[in-house]
């Protein structure tokens, strides 16, 4: 059996790692074409375009590896059917649980693979391929917001611990590739929602450990004495009555402002969740938790991030019927265009939960993992059905 695990993994992996440079040339090339406009305006050149392509590749792999273990799986699974080599398998004592058991630990294998480049490559390679692109284009990663990027945290009494004092909305005008921000803007509201600060300052810096450098600082203090007096009943004409005399302006060269906004959150805001690793989807969707903002479309994209990988497993089951199927059943033309279907198939019904999860109550584990579920009673009906005729 170890020469026959061996003969399936060296013919199933060569056949996925020529489907995958397949796909990854032409996924290339589309992204190659849909830079093309933008080539000669603002001093993007071809090289960046280059750059930024092949910075792409990464996400690609871990976007199309499932469809392309489908596809070199059922190619191999049809090779071996259309030699007979799979029949003579069969009758040297080979079961249908001993070729899925080879076909699980090939599968283990590209699991990890995809692993890899979903937590420790895409998340890297995706952002440094949007500051590429924007550094070669002269933009910023705020540029096509028209009001800037917004985010928000909460105040409290100590900086990042301690009693809530209120809420703090951060809009930014512009977040350079290098992580400076320019034109901030800071909206900070009481408990009970009433506009207590405006800060702005021309441009801020990240110090680290949650601090940041403000320069050219002019902050607008609004009070209220009516809302100041201890036991107080202000009335609702109080609650808005900010009047002129009663707002305090103050100048500053520079002051630091402690915040659990960082350079990684706010790019976070202005990315892609699929690009992202799981640890940062997690920590996204806390602060969002914490900040009482909208977490659903963030949770179905930390739960795919889990479950995705293993759809290896999924479609590979599915590839193991068309071994079953002899050369008069259509060639292995016709079965990998069967299974190229069955991959786009995948990817639309992944797609489409992702979109139902976001606009229903459907929880996001379930919506992250009935693709799958799916796909895999589909294989399990297969095998039934090939192992019976």
């Amino acid at each position: 059996m170890k020469i026959l695990q061996r003969y399936f993994a060296v013919s199933i992996l060569q056949a996925v790692a020529f489907v995958m440079l397949a796909f990854l040339g032409l996924l290339a090339f589309m992204d190659l074409t849909g830079e093309l406009p933008r080539l000669g305006k603002n001093g993007y050149e071809l090289p960046y375009a280059l750059l930024y392509v092949v910075a792409l590749i990464p996400s690609h792999v871990y976007e199309v590896m499932p469809v392309a273990a489908l596809i070199g799986t059922i190619y191999t699974m049809a090779q071996f059917a259309s030699t007979s080599e799979f029949t003579i398998m069969r009758a040297a004592s080979m079961s249908t649980r001993m070729a899925g058991m080879m076909l699980f630990k090939i599968g283990a294998v590209l699991v990890v693979i995809t692993f890899i480049f979903g937590e420790l490559i895409t998340p890297r390679t995706a952002p440094f391929a949007e500051k590429l692109r924007l550094t070669g284009r002269g933009a910023t990663v705020s540029a096509e917001f028209k009001s800037g990027l917004w985010t928000k945290d909460v105040i409290k009494s100590e900086g990042m611990t301690g009693t809530v004092l209120g809420s703090r909305f951060f809009n930014v005008r512009e977040v350079r590739p290098d992580g400076t921000l320019v034109g901030v803007k800071l909206y900070e509201f009481d408990n009970n929602f009433r506009l207590r600060t405006l800060t702005e300052a021309k441009s801020g810096t990240f110090q680290g450990n949650n601090r940041w450098r403000l320069e050219e600082v002019t902050e607008n203090i609004f009070s209220n004495p009516a809302l100041l007096k201890e036991g107080a009943q202000a009335t609702a004409a109080n609650n808005f009555n900010q009047e002129t005399g009663l707002v305090e302006i103050r100048k500053h060269a520079s002051t630091d402002l402690i915040s659990e906004i960082t350079p990684k959150i706010l790019s976070v805001s202005a990315s892609d969740p699929e690009s992202m690793s799981a640890n940062e989807l997690a920590v996204y969707t806390r602060h969002l938790a914490e900040n009482k903002q909208g977490t659903e479309r963030f949770k179905i994209a930390f739960w795919k991030k889990l479950f995705d990988p293993l759809a290896v497993f999924v479609l590979m089951a599915l590839a193991l019927p068309f071994a079953y199927l002899h050369t008069r059943s259509g060639g292995v033309s016709l079965k990998i265009f069967i299974g190229i279907m069955i991959g786009v198939s995948f990817l639309l019904v992944n797609t489409l939960f992702s979109h139902i999860g976001v606009l229903s109550s459907v929880p996001a584990i379930i919506t992250a993992i009935m693709p799958s579920v799916i796909f895999l009673a589909l294989a399990v009906g297969a095998l039934w059905w090939v192992e019976r005729h």
